[in-house]
């Protein structure tokens, strides 16, 4: 299992700038460093790609899926530039060596209505439409494509891991695999290691969070439920603290991070890792 950071808990938007995180990502302990892509021109690929390989990290590339990169979006140009968004985090993903694309893929964070069953269908068929052109693309490229279930307040579309499955199925494509998130699963699933055993072999990306998205460990949720779990399922796949930096405008919004969750955002990674890596071997 690898242990992974997103580079969310630090900065937003990341870019070149922000390539001196790898080698304190490094040292406190991770294996993988889960990069969140808003935007392409900030990032120096092939220097990107080095550091990575000068500090022994791996690396997953994490979607960011603001209100233009909605594949569900009944605007075809939204809908077009959502696929194009996608197809870009795959090449980039193949740059890097990476095997994994992740994250809310279906739809936009933030899209939450309440709408007619007719709407609903026509929003569907339009994911799944693009779910399987872009996952032919992640195929050819040896990618595996995550659909990552959010609460009910920041999606209509799928909140639970049953409804990721039912998703995946539809688009019947093998590069779809489920990705857990504790924060939204503790909200939306009555039990999480319930949760991780229906997935089983579907599961493919874990993202490791707090119930208030700060240090894994000083909060509710249910660690040694989920260890027995991944352990019953036999997941050896990535295993990532998400969190969010509250000096980020756009993000403090998006996610609603008000406060700082630790003393600071590196003794959350730090000390994170160090409880999980506890937990989990």
């Amino acid at each position: 299992m690898q242990f992974g950071a997103n580079t969310f808990i630090w900065t937003s938007p990341f870019g070149t700038k922000d390539f001196g995180l790898l080698p304190r990502i490094k040292a406190m302990g991770f294996d993988l460093v889960e990069v969140a892509v808003e935007d392409f021109s900030l990032i120096d690929v092939p220097l990107l790609r080095k550091t990575l390989e000068d500090n022994g990290l791996s690396v997953a590339i994490c979607g960011a899926f603001g209100p233009t990169r909605d594949i569900s979006s009944d605007d075809p140009a939204i809908r077009s530039n959502g696929k194009k968004y996608i197809v870009d985090c795959i090449g980039l993903a193949g740059a890097l060596d990476s095997t994994l694309v992740s994250g809310p893929l279906y739809s936009a964070v933030g899209k939450t209505r309440l709408v007619s069953a007719d709407q609903k269908a026509r929003e569907r068929a339009w994911c799944v439409q693009n779910l399987r052109e872009v996952g032919r693309v992640a195929s050819d490229a040896g990618v595996t494509l995550g659909i990552e279930p959010l609460n009910r307040f920041e999606t209509d579309m799928i909140n639970l891991v049953e409804q990721a499955i039912a998703l995946i199925h539809e688009v019947d494509h093998p590069t779809y695999k489920v990705h857990i998130d504790t924060f939204h699963a503790n909200i939306e699933e009555k039990s999480i290691p319930d949760a991780i055993r229906v997935a089983g072999s579907l599961l493919g990306h874990f993202h490791a969070c707090e119930n208030d998205r700060g240090t894994p460990g000083t909060g509710h949720i249910d660690w040694t439920g989920i260890r027995d779990a991944l352990r019953d399922i036999h997941y050896d796949g990535p295993f990532v603290i998400e969190s969010f930096t509250p000096g980020a405008v756009e993000i403090a919004k998006a996610a609603a991070i008000w406060r700082p969750l630790a003393p600071s955002q590196d003794e959350l990674a730090r000390e994170g890792v160090g409880f999980l890596r506890a937990l989990l071997t």
